[in-house]
């Protein structure tokens, strides 16, 4: 297993291998009723509970592969045993894994493979085990005190191999605080925390609108490039988006300073960053005038040929940046 850019502490995992294996059925459980004046009651002992089954589950946190760092055996809940007076056992719950968007998910004995491509998206990998008959089940004319009874079976159990292709279409980069969190969230449906103080956001997060991927770059702060604040394992997934929105927060008294702020550090890190496709953004501009929504399009048009302001509360921008997202592909 390895961190995606070399990062250690709060690294992103981008390479798991696990076993997974679903839970066992409950045993059938062998009794006879005993009641008072029913001396020789029948065969009553009840089924064993199914076994639960094991999915992996989309999300768009990033760094969800990293709960596999230490732990690489997943296993289901096991089903219940079966009770007397005929009773099942109760089934045992499902558990769903959280993985990545982006994930390849390949089955290392078979040879089979999918992608988890949306948040949301629910796989079954392993299916648990059937539960047991108890001994009810096997009363017959010819046996009319039956012993015998079926252990459950055990759950699916499966080699898994992990791989996190983190290649986002669009990545919405700028200064901590800019509202790419809260784009993103509007954008697709990641529900991405979001707070009002610089890093709210640790970690790239990842959204999908309409088959295009959306990454949340958490923001670059002045010195990034040497790794100062969250440092260079931004930058390098920055490098992996193909389109890039430069979110500047409309309230900011130097919109210009802080689009040159983030384009020296891109350019710093890797002149290639800068050849990119870039759509320079406004945000909350709910908080601000028209007038000055307008003479800071006007500065800024030097920057970029593309400039748009937009709110998370007006849909009418929301949809005019979908629009224009949806035009570069």
């Amino acid at each position: 297993m390895r961190p995606l850019c070399g990062y250690n502490r709060g690294m992103i995992v981008d390479d798991v291998s696990l076993t997974v294996t679903a839970g066992k059925g409950g045993d059938g459980h062998v009794s006879f009723r005993r009641e008072k004046f029913i001396p020789r009651g029948g065969p009553d002992g009840g089924n064993g509970g199914k076994g639960g089954d094991v999915y992996f589950v989309g999300v768009s946190d990033l760094s969800a592969l990293r709960q596999f760092r230490y732990k690489k055996h997943i296993k289901g809940h096991n089903g219940e045993h079966g009770k007397t007076k005929k009773r099942y056992g109760k089934d045992a719950e499902d558990i769903d894994i959280k993985i990545p968007i982006g994930t390849t998910v390949a089955n290392v004995d078979s040879g089979e493979s999918f992608s988890i491509d949306t948040v949301g998206q629910r796989e079954l990998i392993a299916r648990g085990g059937r539960g047991g008959r108890g001994n009810y089940e096997f009363l017959s004319n010819e046996n009319r005190v039956p012993t015998e009874f079926e252990v459950g079976k055990e759950g699916h159990e499966k080699n898994i191999h992990l791989s996190l292709h983190f290649i986002a279409d669009v990545g919405l980069i700028g200064l901590p605080s800019a509202g790419k969190s809260s784009l993103l969230n509007v954008l697709t449906h990641a529900e991405v925390k979001v707070g009002n103080y610089p890093f709210t956001t640790l970690e790239a997060n990842l959204g999908e609108m309409e088959g295009i991927i959306i990454a949340d770059i958490p923001g670059l702060i002045l010195g990034a490039h040497e790794g100062k604040g969250l440092g260079i394992k931004f930058l390098k997934h920055i490098e992996k988006t193909k389109i890039l929105i430069h979110c500047i927060d409309a309230t900011s008294t130097d919109v210009v300073g802080d689009y040159h702020i983030i384009r020296t550090e891109l350019k710093e890190f890797s002149a290639s960053l800068i050849e990119k496709k870039e759509i320079i953004l406004l945000t909350k501009a709910d908080l601000v005038d028209a007038e000055v929504i307008k003479e800071q399009t006007k500065a800024l048009e030097k920057c970029a040929e593309k400039i748009i302001s937009t709110s998370i509360i007006d849909d009418e921008s929301i949809n005019e940046l979908k629009v224009l997202i949806r035009t570069l592909f």
